[in-house]
């Protein structure tokens, strides 16, 4: 009975304030403006003439640079592992062309793995 009496100021405290929770796919919050979500490169900015310093800064390894083509028609492209991804969001801030973006994007899960590949 004696723990009961103690846990009374606490309940009492509790009772009237607002929820902490939200009933989660109904209910949303609004995302804060330095939310860290899935990271994009907005390729018109990224040349990759820093040799992948985003790639190399990142400390899950989430980032692989991906050649195709032959010859004058071989292209670059960043591809983003999400299913390695930490959001940490190291890779913008080390990219010198501010290349690297972190969205909004948090709604990532998948049955495959395969889909965790994000090519930009």
């Amino acid at each position: 009975m004696a723990k009961i009496g103690s846990m009374l100021p606490e309940i009492s405290r509790h009772l009237f304030k607002k929820k902490a929770t939200v009933l989660y796919p109904v209910e949303r919050l609004q995302i804060p403006k330095d939310f860290r979500g899935k990271p994009i490169c907005l390729m018109e900015k990224c040349s990759l003439k820093c040799r992948g310093l985003c790639a190399m800064d990142c400390p899950a390894k989430a980032i692989v640079i991906e050649e195709s083509g032959e010859g004058a028609e071989k292209k670059k492209r960043l591809i983003f592992l999400l299913d390695r991804c930490l959001f940490c969001g190291q890779c913008a801030e080390s990219c010198t062309f501010a290349a690297i973006a972190m969205t909004g994007e948090f709604e990532l899960a998948d049955y495959k793995r395969e889909a965790l590949a994000s090519s930009q």
